[in-house]
Parts: structure tokens; C-alpha cells; sequence
């Protein structure tokens, strides 16, 4: 598959965001408002997706090291702060906040303050594992208990959080926790055909399976797009933490799903199984799903030769997928802040298409990872 196209995408995007980093403050961006980011620090400040534009200033930073990029990184850091003493704020998603942040910052300089905070954060997150059910409880409630029952596929991306943890302080619970909820997300979120359930409910006393619930995607039983790439990715990463074979076949699946359901024209829908009439895609979850099936390919090529077919069909869906989105789907407009159009926050949103700030970081990160260049953080 032709690559080549690759470098001038690397330098358009680097482009891009040295103009939108320029004038941006420490923010908290979920979407863009005429073209500009919002600031969840004012709305959610420890909304999900908080870690994301730290996330993409640390990835430009390691390829252009500009002391501006650095210090942007590390005030949007520092707002965090204001979460891990949110008891009500604090929950599954911990990875998403403090990977891209403090423990992006600590892997570029080893930064003490960094490592307090993740280490909080996955202390925080260990704090939520259920052993009646072997999983990471995903939200909170109002302390009446209506959540404690409730665990999302998106947490399997929050998991390298706590296997960070585990290398960096030698303390095997971290390690447990994490692949007790990643057997747990095996057994009961990966369907026999490959496809991945977005919610489980467990009775939280028992541990014992309820129902799925359709979440973000088109119903109940349907294959929300961008919980299939958190699957890919996160059983992945699961697999390379751990070595656990189980964990890759896992990963395997899904990606073997998602590449039959992609479309001819290269968009991948909200959800696999919405009506086909529906033009309705999500552009975010074919950034994701690029990275995630990188490094699945990656895995499988230093395993050795007898994968080498397998790495390389991996390999080409993520560049098919990138260069649809560098091709149809990317806004180089350097007085606009997003830069992937036809992102979709879930299927029935009434916000429609829009843009998505973690579908920003994913696509920058797959690039940057498809020539080895990314800062590996998970």
C-alpha cells in the first residue's frame, strides 16, 4: 500500500497545530464553537476528554521540542489538579486525563510532580475495581448506588494507567485490578462474531451479568463504532502489558470485524449496524481504530514471521483509514482549531456531525505512529 503520502500529512497537521497552540491558553477542549475550541474547565472540569489537548501538545513536543509546546502541556496539566480532589469527578477514565498529561510529562523528563499525579490518579482508579464481578465500576451516582453496577468497553483504553503503575512502583495490585476487569471485558463485552457491547450491567453486590445496554451506538445488540476501536486497541495494549495471548486474540477479533463491516468509501459509520440510508459517520472512531490496529500490527511483526501476513492486512486497514481521513475528512484551515471533520459524540446526539478533540489526538498519534515517531504513553 502506498505511503508515501504520509510525511507531507505529518508536516500539514505539525503545521496546523503550531498555528491553533499559538493562540490557544490552557484549555479543555471537547469540541470547536465557530471554528474556535470550548473550555470545559468552565462546564466539566473533570470532563473525560480533559486530557486530550495535553495529549496532543506532548506528541508535537517530542517530534518539535519547542519550550512553548512544554509549557502549554504542562499548565493544562497542572488544571487537572482541581479533579483528582473532585471525589464526585474522579471515575473509570482516569487513563484518558492523566495518561496523555502526567504521564506523558513523565516519560519526557522524568518530572516528579507528574508522577505524583498519576500515581494519585491510579490509586483512584484501582479504588473503583469490584471484585464481586472482577470489574472497574465506569460512573458515579448520586451515592444511592444506581452506577455501581455499571462497566463500559471504553475503560480497557484507561487500563495502561494502572499497568504504569505497576511497573513504576512494583506493587502487583495495580497489575491484578487491571487484568481481572480485562477478563472480565473479555468474557462478557466481545461477542462470538467480533463485535464489541458498549455497557454491561452487573448486580454490584453479586457480580453476577445482567444485560448490555446500547449506549452510544444505534440499540441495544448494534456495534458502536468507536467502542469496536477501544476494543482493538485497548485488548492490544492489555496484550502487550501482559503477554497474555487471550488478550490478543481478542484484539484480533474485533479488528477482523471491524475491517469486514468498513464501507468501500473509506467513511466509517456512528454505528455498524445503523441503517444503511443513514449518512452518519464518525471519524473519530476510524482515528482510533488506525492507531489501535498499528499496534496490533506492530505486536504481531516482533512476534515473529509466522504473523507477518497477519501484521502487514493490520497495518494497510490503519493507512487505508488515515489517508481517507487526510484526504476527505481533515480541515487545514489554520484560523480553525479542529482539524477532523464528521466526528459524532454518539449515535442519537442531536449535535450531529462534529468535532471531537480525543479524534484530533488519535489521528495525530497514528500518524506519527505509522513512521515510529509517536511518544508511547499508553
Amino acid at each position: 500500500m502506498d505511503e508515501t503520502w504520509i510525511d507531507g500529512a505529518i508536516s500539514a497537521v505539525m503545521a496546523k497545530l503550531d498555528a491553533v497552540a499559538a493562540r490557544t491558553d490552557s484549555v479543555f477542549p471537547y469540541t470547536t464553537v465557530g471554528g474556535k475550541f470550548d473550555d470545559w474547565e468552565k462546564i466539566n472540569p473533570s470532563w473525560w476528554t480533559n486530557g486530550f489537548w495535553g495529549g496532543i501538545l506532548w506528541q508535537i513536543y517530542h517530534i518539535n521540542p519547542k519550550q512553548e509546546y512544554a509549557d502549554l502541556a504542562i499548565r493544562t496539566e497542572e488544571k487537572l489538579d482541581g479533579s483528582l480532589m473532585d471525589p464526585y469527578g474522579m471515575d473509570h477514565d482516569s487513563g484518558f486525563k492523566w495518561v496523555p498529561t502526567a504521564v506523558a510529562h513523565y516519560k519526557i523528563d522524568g518530572n516528579e510532580a507528574s508522577f505524583r499525579r498519576a500515581l494519585l490518579a491510579a490509586e483512584n482508579l484501582a479504588g473503583r475495581f469490584n471484585p464481586a464481578g472482577n470489574y472497574i465500576r465506569a460512573w458515579n451516582d448520586a451515592n444511592d448506588g444506581t452506577q455501581a453496577g455499571t462497566a463500559i468497553i471504553d475503560c480497557m483504553i484507561n487500563l495502561p494507567l494502572l499497568y504504569w503503575a505497576y511497573e513504576n512502583t512494583k506493587d502487583p495490585r495495580f497489575y491484578h485490578i487491571a487484568v481481572r476487569h480485562a477478563d472480565t471485558t473479555e468474557k462478557y463485552f466481545i461477542r462470538e462474531d467480533g463485535s464489541a457491547i458498549h455497557i454491561v450491567q452487573f448486580d454490584a453486590q453479586t457480580g453476577e451479568f445482567i444485560d448490555s445496554v446500547g449506549g452510544q451506538g444505534y440499540e441495544k445488540g448494534s456495534s458502536w463504532t468507536r467502542g469496536q476501536a477501544w476494543a482493538i486497541y485497548g485488548f492490544a495494549l492489555s496484550f502487550k502489558h501482559t503477554k497474555n495471548e487471550k488478550y490478543l486474540d481478542a484484539s484480533r477479533r474485533v479488528a477482523d470485524y471491524f475491517i469486514s463491516q468498513m464501507q468501500n468509501n473509506g467513511a466509517v459509520p456512528v454505528d455498524f449496524c445503523q441503517p444503511r440510508d443513514v449518512r452518519r459517520e464518525d471519524s473519530s472512531a476510524a482515528a482510533i481504530a488506525a492507531s489501535g490496529f498499528l499496534t496490533l500490527s506492530d505486536i504481531l511483526k516482533n512476534i515473529g514471521n509466522d504473523f507477518e501476513e497477519a501484521s502487514k492486512k493490520y497495518r494497510d486497514a490503519s493507512i487505508s483509514l488515515l489517508e481517507f481521513l487526510y484526504e476527505n475528512r481533515c480541515n487545514f484551515d489554520e484560523n480553525c482549531d479542529y482539524i477532523l471533520e464528521n466526528c459524532a459524540d454518539s449515535y442519537h446526539s442531536e449535535r450531529g456531525q462534529m468535532s471531537l478533540i480525543y479524534g484530533d489526538y488519535f489521528f495525530l498519534e497514528a500518524l506519527l505512529k505509522s513512521e515510529g515517531k509517536e511518544l508511547r504513553i499508553w
